[in-house]
């Protein structure tokens, strides 16, 4: 019987890893930690698997970007595209605040991309003010297209 309680347990344990990849708003996720997620998720885009970045990312984009920018396959392939291929699998970045109040916040965002080139973005979250679970959360409006300022090498 303990064998089996602790069968048990190491399952639930190890299933509730496997689905906790992807992390989901919630009114508890300042500005600065959305943009973080967001650009460790396309840092690391396949891993564990294929796209899992940009499926993080598209967890926090504002409801109305996801409707310009989806479905979801299509936002992949935007990603993907010239304008924000850098963002994935991307080496390093910087995020610096530039402003922020209760309802907007905007960042500086500094990617050094796996050529060694470095690109900058104005990324910008707002305050989702809606029903259901997106209200008071934080969410991507705007990412600027990138401004590449030189390589690193």
């Amino acid at each position: 019987m303990k064998n089996l309680i602790r069968l048990l347990i190491l399952f639930i344990l190890s299933s509730n890893i496997t689905h906790a990849e992807i992390v989901k708003p919630n009114n508890g996720i300042e500005p600065y930690q959305v943009v973080k997620i967001q650009l460790r998720g396309l840092m690391k885009n396949d891993n564990p698997k294929m796209d899992t970045g940009i499926e993080q990312t598209w967890e926090f984009a504002h409801p109305q970007n996801q409707k310009y920018t989806g479905p979801l396959e299509n936002f992949k392939k935007m990603l993907k595209g010239d304008s924000y291929s850098m963002l994935i699998n991307h080496l390093d970045h910087e995020v610096v605040e530039v402003y922020n109040n209760d309802k907007l916040a905007t960042f500086e965002v500094t990617v050094l991309d796996k050529d060694k080139k470095y690109y900058k973005f104005k990324w910008q979250v707002e305050k989702y003010i809606g029903e259901g679970p997106l209200n008071n959360c934080w969410l991507t409006t705007a990412v600027s297209q990138p401004t590449p300022t030189g390589s690193s090498i």
